[in-house]
């Protein structure tokens, strides 16, 4: 199974605590995935605030129109700083995403490390040269211009 890193990185200006309440509420994730990609979430917000072992149910067209159920585990957290979640099942083989916070002047700088795998072996790598990466680049682009207009860069 071959597996892709992505690593993404973004300056925004918000106190910690200000971007932990907005991207551990899994509720803000429609607002800042592009629409085309029909991003529903499907779970009832938690009255707990995120947590380890929460699992996360979603509606998404990740590729070319196509619905599908996508569902996430919170695998661990540290409030204020770092959250991960995990596919628990979806689109990919694999889904792996630390989003990590830290302190940056007056304000924070966000890091998100992605590990994936696509299914369908030399298929699926060739599939993610021509489009997949490039799909996730995309969606990163775009948070960064939804993030920069709510928070300012």
């Amino acid at each position: 199974m071959k597996i892709f890193r992505k690593s993404y990185s973004h300056r925004i200006k918000a106190s910690i605590e200000e971007a932990w309440s907005f991207f551990s509420d899994p509720s803000n994730l429609a607002r800042i995935t592009p629409k085309e990609m029909g991003f529903e979430i499907l779970s009832e917000k938690s009255k707990n605030g995120i947590y380890p072992g929460q699992l996360i149910y979603y509606s998404v067209k990740p590729l070319l129109g196509i619905k599908m159920s996508w569902v996430t585990e919170i695998t661990a957290v540290r409030e204020g700083q770092y959250f991960i979640d995990y596919q628990y099942s979806g689109p990919y083989r694999l889904w792996h995403h630390e989003h990590r916070f830290y302190p940056d002047g007056d304000g924070i700088r966000m890091e998100d490390t992605i590990h994936y795998s696509i299914p369908l072996g030399f298929l699926g790598s060739l599939m993610n040269r021509l489009l997949i990466s490039k799909k996730i680049d995309r969606i990163f682009d775009y948070r960064r211009g939804v993030l920069d207009k709510l928070f300012g860069s």
